[in-house]
């Protein structure tokens, strides 16, 4: 493993000079047996048997000593001789102290106390741990974890047990130890392909897609933090969850299924379920439609199988370069609906609203904390002299936004508390047009569309008991309205009010 340089300050003890050293390594690489620390011009070895607890023997290695230091060295030594041995190797005075069993670790503790304080000890240590744990870690059994503990994610960092992400909670597991840098990268290396692996390597960095049959599947991100190596797996079940499953209205669900063509983005913030909710999308055309769903993503997260529909699944970076070249060769492929993991650039929004306005489905996800956000949000990836066509690109060619947020629910778990902004009214239309946020959650309000704000939903599934009032506030976008709302005081806005937006 990799050397760390550590600064202690003046240390009386080599003891306590191994335990800061063991003490930074568990937290880069995990526990080591043993520690190698070379300051100049000394080394020093301490060997544990076990993974915890002091260290039990050390070397002490010293070069250019001489005078009254090296006789009150040999003293020191001649005084421990039943644990302690001297002897010079290459120009090197090498001192060593082990015990003789159990009962004689604190003697060579006492030895070892009386060699330092016969020398200076230096500031500045450089640190190396070995005897890393390399028992093989169980792919099965991390699958098994997140569905025992219904995690949707599990975090692997040296010198700590996994960490499982459970409603958005943060829970070290009790039953796995604490792994090591040599066990994450081993499973990194087992689970990777090789293009991937290689790519880790080289960018300290890769993204890919898992499957443990039978279990599911998982997009893995791995990253070195720190010098150490740390992987994450995102629970992705084998079956798609249908709408029923998440809890999502399936009428709204159907509606947005059965449209021939347009732009429809689910948003929200990371964590917040929208690749479950596309998938569950994308699915239900699969099941009831005789189309071709063409998938651009990176990784490749939920797998589909054909059902009515030919689903065609490509990972960008194997099965195509990028994003935008991705989509703008879609076109050729003959599909129906066209779905992107991620709109993230210019060019990709570009082919992405060409291919709405030319007659497909296209369905995509974006971070965005509501829907009256979106438009702007999309808008800002391009320069300012681009900014009024796609305006006018987008009102024509958006149908719906869906905005997610996944809000604790009584009992225990959560559920997707969502707002829906379709684009089926003039006063819509125009904000979209105007890029105008708060014309747009004014003509969201309004009855003769079908959209509808988090507060309404938020106000629902407080009333069916499904979230406690705690909850619904905290998740709701303006409070006041949610308020209203349940006091049954609420007034939709007048469209006048929104000519005073302009």
């Amino acid at each position: 493993m990799a050397e760390i340089v550590v600064g202690m300050g003046r240390q009386k003890s080599l003891r306590a000079v191994a335990t800061i050293a063991e003490s930074t390594l568990h937290k880069i690489q995990g526990a080591p047996r043993k520690v190698t620390m070379r300051p100049r011009p000394m080394e020093v070895i301490a060997e544990r048997t076990e993974y915890d607890g002091e260290f039990q023997s050390f070397q002490i290695r010293l070069r250019k000593v001489t005078g009254p230091v090296v006789d009150t060295l040999a003293g020191v030594a001649s005084e421990f001789q039943d644990v302690c041995s001297k002897a010079e190797e290459d120009g090197w005075l090498v001192i060593r102290c082990a015990p003789a069993g159990d009962d004689t670790v604190p003697r060579v503790h006492e030895c070892v106390d009386k060699l330092a304080a016969s020398v200076l000890l230096p500031e500045v240590w450089r640190v190396q741990g070995d005897g890393y744990r390399l028992d093989h870690v169980s792919v099965e059994l991390l699958f098994q974890a997140m569905i025992q503990y219904k995690a949707s994610d599990v975090h692997l960092s040296p010198g700590e047990a996994p960490v499982f992400r459970i409603d958005n909670q943060t829970r070290r597991s009790d039953i796995i130890s604490p792994l090591s840098a040599p066990q994450i990268l081993a499973l990194i290396n087992e689970i990777a392909p090789d293009r991937d692996w290689q790519e880790f390597q080289e960018a300290k960095q890769a993204s890919f897609n898992f499957h443990q049959v039978g279990l599911g599947y998982s997009r893995v991100s791995c990253f070195i933090k720190s010098g150490a190596p740390h992987i994450t797996f995102r629970f992705l079940p084998e079956v798609i969850p249908s709408f029923d499953d998440l809890n999502i209205p399936a009428e709204t669900m159907r509606e947005l299924a059965n449209l021939h063509h347009g732009l429809v983005l689910v948003v929200g913030m990371t964590g917040s379920g929208k690749s479950t909710t596309v998938a569950a999308l994308v699915d239900w055309i699969n099941t009831n439609k005789t189309l071709h769903i063409l998938t651009i993503e990176d990784p490749i997260e939920y797998v589909h199988v054909n059902k009515k529909s030919i689903v065609s699944q490509r990972n960008t970076g194997i099965d195509v370069r990028t994003f935008h070249e991705a989509v703008r060769g879609a076109l050729r492929h003959d599909p129906d609906v066209i779905v992107i993991g991620e709109m993230r650039d210019p060019d990709t929004i570009r082919s992405a609203i060409s291919a709405a306005a030319t007659g497909h489905l296209v369905i995509s996800t974006l971070h965005s904390n509501t829907a009256s956000e979106v438009i702007n949000r999309v808008v800002s990836f391009f320069d300012p002299v681009e900014r009024d066509l796609v305006k006018l690109q987008l009102r024509d060619a958006m149908r719906c936004v869906i905005c997610q947020r996944l809000v604790p629910r009584v009992g225990g778990g959560r559920l997707p508390a969502i707002e829906v902004l379709f684009n089926d009214t003039k006063p819509i239309n125009d904000a979209i047009l105007d890029g105008n946020t708060d014309a747009m959650r004014i003509g969201m309000q309004q009855t003769v569309g079908s959209s509808f704000l988090f507060e309404e939903y938020l106000c629902d599934l407080y009333k069916q008991g499904k979230i406690d009032l705690e909850h619904a506030r905290e998740y709701s976008t303006e409070v006041s309205i949610l308020d209203q709302m349940l006091m049954g005081t609420y007034s939709v806005p007048r469209l006048d009010s929104i000519k005073a937006l302009r």
